[in-house]
């Protein structure tokens, strides 16, 4: 037993030790973007407040933009290539070391990370807990990050700010239910707006972006369970969470929702309906959308699409070269016309080869070819 709570105190301390950085980082971007709202808006008000979360969100997914884009990307081109995945598993399916090395191999000319899909969320994740830990510390007076706790006036005034009612340290579910009142109610319209924006989110990426083939299976079959279980746990997970985090959350899927519909409007993946009507647009404006599709497609990919260049050719003799381009020459006038021109100055070996067909013996090039022919 004692040894269990040296462990927990021990890993406590731990995620303290990460946590704290954005503890910091929290309390600094919601002092001073309240600070910069209330230059226009009357400061301890909770729809300064709730700006201010607001903007918070929109700087911490302006950040996360380039990720994001990484993800979809990710995501899309790990569909493109599951045909390409099933052909190596029918052709290495019993050598499964070949397999992953040839896996590997395709994904890295294509471009594809599957960790790549995670990055977002999982960057995401720390910086939605911190923020929940931040107001959860203001709700019962413990305040976190060291702007909050220097500050204390504004954390009683985010502790007292309410938003048409409703406390923004507040949460739905409550020990006496004879308190019900505003709180619970926003509570419920902004659980109900973030579980449905998240599944309009699911279902928008499901039907406008993903190809028929991707549909069917186990796998579709776990998408669309997830489909429905996810709105579940938010409707569960979010009679907990304050209003403010609650604000944040809401902010962050209707960021999700727009930024998504625009990349699959602007870039949707083939063979899907959004690339289908994104062709039709491309037609309609007079340009090639295939042509659009594989420059993008060799930006995405690692590889070079063009031919390798070739490699350093080394140091040869002159004396060498030259005498083998006489012999050249002279072949070479018996075999062609008079009027094509060989390269007779400084052309090595390797040129001469690429430049010229396949040559038989010394003897037999003696001989003209009308005479061969005959």
């Amino acid at each position: 037993m004692t040894m269990m709570m040296v462990l927990l105190s021990g890993f406590g301390d731990f995620f303290n030790a990460i946590m704290n950085p954005l503890y910091w980082a929290m309390s600094f971007v919601l002092m001073y973007t309240y600070k910069g709202w209330c230059l226009l808006i009357a400061p301890d008000l909770g729809v300064t407040w709730a700006l201010a979360i607001m903007t918070l969100t929109i700087i911490v997914r302006t950040l996360l933009i380039p990720l994001f884009v990484k993800q979809i990307n990710s995501a899309r081109n790990m569909q493109i290539i599951q045909p390409k995945m099933k052909e190596l598993q029918e052709k290495y399916g019993a050598d499964r070391q070949r397999l992953g090395i040839e896996q590997q191999k395709l994904m890295k000319e294509e471009g594809v990370n599957p960790m790549a899909s995670c990055f977002p969320l999982l960057l995401q994740m720390p910086v939605f807990i911190a923020l929940y830990q931040v107001l959860y510390g203001v709700a019962n007076n413990i305040p976190r990050g060291s702007f909050f706790v220097n500050n204390p006036d504004i954390v009683a005034s985010l502790n007292q700010a309410t938003l048409f009612g409703a406390e923004l340290s507040g949460r739905f579910w409550l020990q006496d239910w004879s308190l019900f009142g505003p709180t619970q109610i926003m509570a419920v319209i902004m659980i109900l707006a973030m579980t449905g924006l998240f599944f309009v989110t699911q279902k928008q990426l499901m039907g406008k972006n993903m190809p028929p083939e991707a549909m069917q299976g186990p796998m579709a079959q776990q998408q669309k369970m997830m489909l429905y279980m996810f709105p579940v746990m938010y409707l569960f997970i979010g009679c907990w969470i304050p209003l403010g985090v609650l604000v944040y959350w809401v902010t962050n899927n209707i960021w999700t929702l727009v930024q998504q519909y625009l990349l699959i409007r602007n870039n949707p993946t083939p063979g899907t309906p959004a690339y289908i009507e994104w062709e039709e647009r491309m037609i309609k404006q007079g340009r090639d959308p295939k042509k659009i599709a594989e420059e993008r497609r060799a930006k995405r990919s690692k590889a070079p699409r063009e031919q390798a260049p070739s490699r350093p050719v080394a140091a040869i003799d002159n004396t060498k070269v030259a005498d083998e381009t006489k012999d050249v020459n002279e072949s070479t006038d018996k075999e062609t016309p008079t009027n094509d021109k060989t390269p007779n100055n400084g052309v090595t070996r390797q040129q001469i080869q690429r430049q010229q067909p396949a040559r038989d013996s010394r003897a037999k090039r003696k001989t003209p070819k009308k005479k061969q022919s005959e």
